[in-house]
């Protein structure tokens, strides 16, 4: 594992650090928009005062901080693969370049002494059996503050829900006591706890982690100006018919599933998308700036 030596410094001197992931970068949106977000977030993280960390495989090393000249390398290389946590050791002795997802990254941020990880949409359970992401056993076990807006739209919401109370996740709403579901603002399903503040949910997190909680801290912040939720449940609805009928499954049922409703939304699905990756890269900033306060 190699930190870029800004973020070494910051984590030496405890000043406050937010890690990203980069499978939004190599597989979540189409060139060259990945790099200017990924740009655009590591901005926003530091207009908020922390220091980002983006987390990448770069030709088999754990990296966690990418310089500018990696990040536009990552971003253009298109046999870059994607790093979860059953393929991670053998991406590094491979050495092969991957990004990371929600899993391996809380995994690896943890391991570099992160305290806080801002994505946009945690993984879940699929509405087909036995298609369960391994973000949700991740987050059970890794003590850290995840800042999401939500699992993705295309999950099912109550198992999903279900899974994370069995598993012992923390749940924090932030300014709302309902489930954000990704481009959505709220679903139908209640949550456990509510946080009205960044300083209120770094309290909640160390209260956690006194007692000896394993597991993160997922505060789930709502999309500033989201989609309707049966609207986009709707699309979601549509777009898994239609992915049934022509077989697709496995690995591709994701990007399909995504691309599909960006489409059926007329693009709205991405431009959320996009909102919230800004805001809860601002949000996660907060809470590592009061976490270093408290």
């Amino acid at each position: 594992m190699r930190l870029h030596p800004e973020v070494s410094q910051a984590l030496q001197t405890h000043r406050a650090v937010v890690a990203l992931e980069s499978t939004v970068i190599t597989h979540g949106l189409p060139r060259p928009l990945n790099l200017e977000l990924a740009r655009k977030l590591e901005a926003t993280v530091r207009e908020a005062g922390a220091i980002p960390a983006t987390i990448a495989i770069l030709k088999g090393q754990v990296v966690v901080g990418l310089t500018a000249e990696e990040l536009e390398a990552i971003a253009n290389d298109e046999s870059a693969d994607k790093a979860s946590l059953w393929n991670l050791g053998a991406l590094v002795a491979q050495g092969k370049s991957a990004g990371t997802t929600v899993a391996s990254t809380t995994f690896l941020a943890h391991r570099a002494g992160i305290q806080v990880f801002a994505t946009g949409g945690i993984g879940g359970v699929h509405p087909h059996p036995y298609d369960e992401s391994a973000d949700l056993l991740e987050l059970s076990r890794t003590p850290i503050v995840v800042v999401s807006a939500g699992p993705k739209s295309i999950l099912d919401l109550a198992a999903t829900l279900e899974r994370l109370e069995s598993l012992g996740v923390a749940l924090l709403g932030y300014k709302t006591n309902h489930l954000p579901a990704f481009h959505s603002p709220s679903s139908p399903y209640p949550l456990p706890a509510r946080v009205e503040s960044p300083l209120e949910a770094a309290r909640a997190y160390k209260a956690a982690r006194a007692l000896g909680l394993p597991g993160a801290s997922l505060v789930l912040n709502p999309i500033s100006k989201g989609l309707d939720f049966a609207q986009v449940q709707r699309w979601v609805e549509q777009a898994t018919q239609e992915a049934a009928r022509l077989g697709i499954g496995g690995k591709a049922l994701t990007p399909f599933l995504l691309r599909r409703i960006s489409e059926l939304s007329g693009g709205q699905t991405d431009e959320a998308n996009l909102r919230l990756l800004e805001e809860n890269a601002r949000l996660a900033a907060q809470i590592a700036l009061a976490l270093t306060q408290e």
